[in-house]
């Protein structure tokens, strides 16, 4: 049998692009189709799409400001690319270009050019993420409304405007938004170009999924191969024709993702800043290594752990429930059993239909998107945080939306079933999930499986009821399955993020954003005993209270002059791996927690007046262990400040005697002792030890002075003899 999808007028199987109506109805104005939308559309269509991004851009723009400089790593490389256009390019975390951050910076260029125009602000980062949600969820909608319906394409608008990860990462200053928004753009020309037989919309598509590979790198090809499927399958013309237009799109996607590539490897490595995430100044190494296969692997040089395998690890247990564990169910999961049983549905009813069908395309675009992702994410060994799993909402609202109202408009008793089913099993989803968090709103699970219990029930016996209380079941259903992820979204929304790992829901906040004492709540995780805790280096923040479960652990707080807010672990107060961390906090010496590594310091005004004064005279006004320690004291001060050893102070950049060539030529004023350790990566994952080896140096040959509770060395002052180090 063959689905009824009511395609609009001029659109068969294979339409003239952008052909015009063929129906009666009166033509319009250009202001007339601003508000109406499609001549042959019912009166309420265009208003309930404005209406939906009216309040996407509310929700994810309310009290945006409360989060601050949100990931404190980004923003300081925002307020450098502002200043220098050098850095604008190549994405430096400061000024001076010192070291780029370990992404390439294409979703630092909307944010720098906004802050180049408004000012330096926590607005001007972090309204272009939320705009860029806003436009996520238009092209979802029109994606799914021009072969579907606009019921179906308000759903998936709906359905990914509230999911939790994306209230999240739409309000958030990550590379994510800028991805999520052009892996949904390049979905829809892909679509539209099977639609139309055009070749341009697929090279478009090529060019979109180019330019994400400049956001976030290999993660962009993880939908390439549903895709290539989907035209290939549905495709216009013959064969060897498809096969010859992927290959151009392909072409064209690497020429857009690597023309930067191409230049910052023929820029000389005295010419550009170090290539932070690497240990070799190479582009390459990021992008096959740290940013590409050892994220697979867990073979990640210089990183902050991973190694999940099959057993567990820093980054949780890999398995094909990952997704749906306690780490990651209330961010992303509330809708994949029903994405997934309505995708085999639509295959199902799709089976006899024509090649070019493109009911089944759209299924095989948004499906193997869901799919290829899911199982990528749910098996990799390397960093995956929770906040990654933004990538697989707009493929599971589109399944939701799509699979819905396909289903709704089937004739016969086991399509009801079937939505019926989806329905009951989505609802009992959204009670366990609930029943993680079992303070949050006891009374709403409750709720959901009532209301799901019985639009299930009006589903199967869909047959005997008339029209309007159809609607009644409907409203019922779409309740049901929307509630839980909406209280999670609000309350994400009403919840300041900051720090370099967030979460959304109430849950907790992950390593480093979100509420104090949150953090992942698998064993030893969170609120319990030992694992990662949240708070983002403020008490009790940093690496959970209890020390952990690894040898040593990571002492809670962020402040504490020796991080004994969380307890520290078995192998002392200042460092917790072995070969000694110790920590990124604001006290003396810098050995609270791990404030400095997941979130910015916050110096205080007699530290920043001292780094601004006589600004002009030095290239950086100070020099730091770790990234997120130099921004705090950068976004604070405005002025550049060198990151040793990048993100995890595990990058070898600067060398020592790079360093030491810097103090000579009176280029750095400050050395700030806080977070001062040997950097994470350098003892676990094989990186370089360049912060503990100046760190070392500094000590031996200058005297230490305190500025506001901070411990800082005067670079420009006299050494201590002239013979030392």
């Amino acid at each position: 049998m063959t689905t009824t999808i009511d395609s609009p007028p001029g659109q068969g199987p294979n339409p003239t692009d952008d052909a015009e109506p063929t129906s009666s109805v009166p033509s319009m104005n250009r202001r007339q189709r601003i508000w109406r939308g499609r001549a042959e559309d019912a009166a309420w269509v265009r208003p309930a799409f404005l209406a939906l991004l009216i309040a996407t851009g509310g929700l994810y723009i309310w009290d945006l400001g409360a989060s601050g400089w949100a990931n404190s790593f980004y923003s300081a490389a925002v307020q450098a690319g502002s200043k220098s256009w050098e850095a604008f390019f190549f994405g430096s975390s400061d000024a001076a270009n010192s070291i780029t951050v370990d992404k390439p910076p294409a979703s630092l260029w909307p944010m720098e050019i906004a802050v180049r125009i408004f000012g330096l602000s926590s607005w001007s980062i972090l309204v272009p993420q939320a705009l860029m949600g806003v436009a996520t969820v238009g092209v979802l909608y029109a994606a799914i409304r021009r072969r579907f319906s606009a019921a179906a394409g308000l759903i998936a608008g709906a359905a990914l405007a509230l999911t939790p990860v994306a209230a999240l990462m739409f309000r958030f200053n990550n590379p994510d938004a800028m991805l999520v928004l052009l892996l949904t753009a390049a979905a829809y020309a892909v679509l539209r170009s099977i639609d139309s037989g055009r070749a341009r919309w697929l090279m478009l598509a090529g060019a979109l999924l180019g330019l994400g590979f400049l956001t976030k790198q290999l993660q962009v090809l993880l939908v390439v191969p549903a895709f290539g499927l989907a035209y290939l399958v549905s495709g216009p013309r013959t064969v060897l024709k498809r096969i010859t237009e992927l290959v151009a799109a392909f072409a064209v996607m690497i020429v857009a993702g690597g023309w930067w590539i191409a230049i910052v490897e023929l820029v000389p490595a005295s010419h550009r800043p170090f290539i932070g995430g690497s240990q070799h100044n190479s582009i390459l190494e990021l992008t096959f290594g740290y940013n590409g296969f050892g994220r697979l692997t867990g073979n990640e040089t210089g990183s902050v752990g991973g190694g999940g395998g099959g057993t567990g690890g820093n980054w949780g247990t890999t398995g094909i429930t990952r997704m749906f564990t306690s780490d990651f169910g209330g961010q992303i999961a509330w809708l994949i059993p029903a994405a997934l049983v309505l995708l085999v549905a639509g295959l199902w009813f799709t089976r006899r239909a024509p090649r070019t069908d493109p009911a089944r395309a759209a299924l095989i675009v948004w499906g193997g998107w869901l799919l290829v992702t899911g199982l990528v994410f749910s098996f990799m060994s390397g960093i995956f945080h929770q906040y990654y799993t933004v990538a697989l909402a707009p493929a599971i609202a589109a399944l939701v939306g799509i699979g819905a109202t396909m289903l709704w408009k089937q004739r016969e008793q086991g399509a009801w079933l079937v939505l019926s089913g989806t329905v009951l099993v989505t609802a009992l989803w959204a009670y366990e999930l609930l029943n993680r968090t079992d303070t949050f709103h006891p009374w709403l699970r409750v709720v959901i499986v009532v209301t799901g219990v019985l639009a299930a029930a009006g589903l199967a016996g869909a047959k005997f009821l008339n029209g309007r209380t159809l609607a009644v079941v409907a409203a019922t259903a779409l309740f049901s399955g929307l509630a839980g992820p909406t209280a999670y979204a609000l309350n994400t929304v009403a919840t300041p993020h900051t720090g370099s790992i967030v979460t959304a829901g109430p849950s907790g906040g992950g390593m480093g954003g979100g509420p104090p004492g949150g953090g992942f709540r698998r064993a030893g995780g969170g609120n319990r005993t030992g694992g990662f805790g949240g708070g983002g280096g403020q008490p009790p923040g940093g690496f959970g209270g209890g020390g952990g479960q690894m040898p040593g652990g990571f002492g809670a707080g962020g402040q504490a002059p020796t991080g004994t807010n969380g307890q520290p672990g078995p192998n002392g107060q200042k460092g917790a791996m072995p070969g000694g961390f110790g920590g990124f906090g604001d006290g003396p010496g810098g050995m609270g927690g791990m404030g400095g590594l997941l979130n910015a310091t916050k110096p205080s005004a007699a530290l920043t007046s001292a780094l601004k004064a006589n600004a002009s005279s030095y290239t950086w006004v100070a020099a730091t262990v770790g990234s997120n320690n130099a921004s705090g004291y950068q976004l604070a001060s405005q002025q550049p400040v060198m990151a040793i050893g990048g993100f995890n102070g595990s990058d070898p950049s600067p060398t020592l005697a790079q360093f030491k060539a810097y103090v000579a030529a009176k280029k750095i004023h400050y050395f700030v002792g806080s977070g001062s350790g040997g950097g994470l990566g350098a003892n676990s994952r094989g990186g370089s030890n360049v912060g503990s080896e100046i760190s070392t140096w500094v000590a031996a040959n200058y005297t230490s002075t305190t500025i506001g509770g901070t411990t800082v060395y005067d670079l420009t002052a006299t050494p201590k003899t002239t013979t030392a180090g």
